[in-house]
């Protein structure tokens, strides 16, 4: 799964098609992901607690990762990912448009 906790998507296809959003949680076993203000559920939630109010709250539903778009922080656009190695040893990702490490 190409996409991680903090990294700004574009929804491609659904109810949401073309939003934007920041990842607030990846979930890879599952190939899911939670995305700030996208596929937006309302539950109702009862009062526990004396003198407390029951109220309908608006909550991020998990959507699935392959319908997300990864946004490139450099050039703006909707990009795929490539990976590669540096001189050092460890793994970075790079947009497929400008060449730019994310």
């Amino acid at each position: 799964m190409n996409i991680k906790t903090g990294d700004t998507v574009i929804v491609l296809s659904g109810k949401d098609k073309g939003k934007k959003g920041k990842v607030l949680s990846a979930d890879p076993k599952n190939g899911k992901a939670i995305v700030e203000s996208v596929n937006v559920a309302k539950r109702h939630q009862k009062a526990r607690k004396q003198g407390e109010e029951s109220a309908i709250v608006k909550k991020e539903t998990p959507i699935y990762a392959t319908k997300l778009m990864r946004v490139c922080p450099e050039c703006g656009k909707p990009t795929r990912l490539a990976h590669t190695f540096l001189d050092d040893g460890t793994k970075s990702r790079l947009c497929k448009n400008c060449g730019k490490a994310i």
